[in-house]
């Protein structure tokens, strides 16, 4: 018999929901039934977050560097920057260079900070994204030091990983890649068995295979370039 010829296999919410459901020995049968599961699919992909780096959640981005300005907004779903350079020229001229991440503590001890020169440090303040009684949008903020000291010249280059988009509604598929469907479909069962009482025998079960599913899904999402160490020298 001849194969399919596809490759397209995915699971929506709603398939997501019953598959889940029967693992925990039950079967969805209401609204309510798809509305726990959809808030209970956003906290494990919160909870994935959690668990290290997402590679398919991984986007370059730029930020152009203005003369005197030293704070700048990364997108508001910003989780973290993983690389940041500061790039100056452009095309056969252009250079991306080296910008080092420093914590808060070094970055309140610089006793000028609005010394100028070209960008060699910048602190990430990772803000909630939430939006605060005055209506303003608490999102996740860089900080450069020197303070650029000419407009249109600098531009900070990074990668930043991103929130996995939300579960949407029942017809959405998810913001995956299909290789973390197995672990995202026992997540689910695993979670939901915490609120529905017929569940309560298979928690553990569930439980452990949600850990050995993401143990498998997390091994292969992984950089797969060589890693070269070297010694760093000290001068006494």
């Amino acid at each position: 018999m001849a194969t399919t010829d596809t490759t397209n296999f995915n699971l929506n919410l709603n398939d997501l929901a019953e598959e889940a459901f029967a693992r925990c020995g039950t079967e969805m049968r209401t609204g309510y039934d798809l509305k726990t599961a959809r808030r209970s699919l956003n906290l494990l992909t919160i909870d994935w977050a959690n668990r290290g780096i997402n590679l398919w959640t991984i986007e370059e981005g730029t930020i152009p560097l203005t003369q005197g300005t030293i704070a700048y907004d990364l997108p508001v779903d910003t989780i973290d920057l993983l690389e940041h350079q500061v790039r100056t020229g452009s095309g056969t001229n252009q250079q991306d260079l080296t910008i080092s991440r420093i914590s808060v503590s070094t970055y309140a001890t610089i006793p000028n900070k609005n010394a100028t020169g070209r960008p060699v440090q910048i602190f990430i303040d990772r803000q909630s994204g939430a939006t605060n009684s005055s209506g303003v949008v608490q999102s996740p903020q860089v900080k450069v030091w020197p303070t650029p000291d000419r407009s249109s010249f600098y531009t900070l280059v990074y990668f930043r990983m991103r929130r996995i988009q939300d579960a949407g509604n029942g017809t959405n598929t998810q913001d995956i890649p299909f290789r973390m469907l197995p672990c995202l479909v026992s997540g689910l069962a695993y979670y939901l068995s915490l609120k529905i009482p017929e569940a309560t025998d298979r928690i553990q079960m569930l439980k452990q295979d949600y850990e050995e599913q993401w143990l498998v899904a997390s091994s292969e999402d992984r950089e797969k370039a060589p890693l070269r160490l070297a010694p760093r020298e000290f001068l006494y």
